[in-house]
């Protein structure tokens, strides 16, 4: 009892240091608000870009399937960070944009190389018969692909979609690097204010966990109902 005690009470001090002193909790509320909107803002550029990609990597077009594939083997091959630090360093230096907004972009080029092969390979698991089908409407390829085949590519990707966002996510802990406070950043200044290391990374993985477990249970329960409108 007296171990425990005296274990508890080192706990509770640890806490108070790393979290309530000089109002550090707040620390991490601000950055789990830059997570979550750089992750959201690059997620939806990021679908943009890969949608797009996608349609390069499956044109008949050269110029266009070429662009696509040099394009996903470039961002697909280099480090996030190297493209994080080119967007803010280099391309947006002597532009005015908020710090977040670049960051987002950044992530939304390396997203968007993911997310255009997963859009490609749920494209191409439509039968072509579909695409046939629509033709014989009168439909135009654009309109075919649009209203037929994306559609049902969608549901078929859903999940991987899903896995990508959560990626995404964890990715956003390296925003640091070009002074951004995310959740990770702003445990690390908890850590080098109060010289504690495990409670300030304890707090960021606990943060990152939740956030994710969360969206994962959303997401799952969103993929259940597109599958239980194909069971109809």
């Amino acid at each position: 009892m007296l171990l425990s005690s005296i274990y508890m009470s080192g706990f509770a001090e640890t806490f108070e240091k790393c979290f309530i002193r000089d109002d550090r909790y707040k620390l991490l509320l601000e950055g789990i608000g830059v997570t979550i909107k750089i992750t959201l803002l690059a997620a939806a550029l990021g679908m943009v870009i890969g949608f797009l990609i996608a349609l390069c990597n499956l044109s008949k077009n050269k110029v266009l399937n070429i662009i696509g594939k040099v394009y996903t083997d470039i961002i697909r091959g280099t480090p996030s960070v190297t493209q994080l630090m080119i967007v803010y360093f280099v391309i947006f230096a002597t532009v005015g944009l908020p710090k977040w907004i670049i960051a987002a972009f950044a992530f939304s080029i390396n997203s968007g190389a993911y997310v255009s092969e997963i859009i490609r390979a749920g494209i191409l698991s439509i039968d072509k018969g579909q695409t046939e089908a629509g033709r014989s409407l009168g439909l135009t390829a654009g309109q075919t692909m649009m209203s037929i085949i994306v559609p049902q590519a969608i549901k078929n990707i859903f999940p991987a979609m899903c896995n990508e966002f959560i990626t995404l996510i964890k990715e956003t802990a390296i925003v640091g690097y070009v002074g951004l406070v995310d959740i990770q950043k702003a445990g690390d200044f908890i850590k080098s204010s109060t010289y504690e290391a495990l409670m300030p990374l304890l707090a960021t993985a606990v943060i990152y966990f939740v956030i994710i477990k969360v969206l994962t249970i959303l997401l799952g329960k969103i993929e259940k109902s597109l599958r239980k409108s194909d069971n109809r």
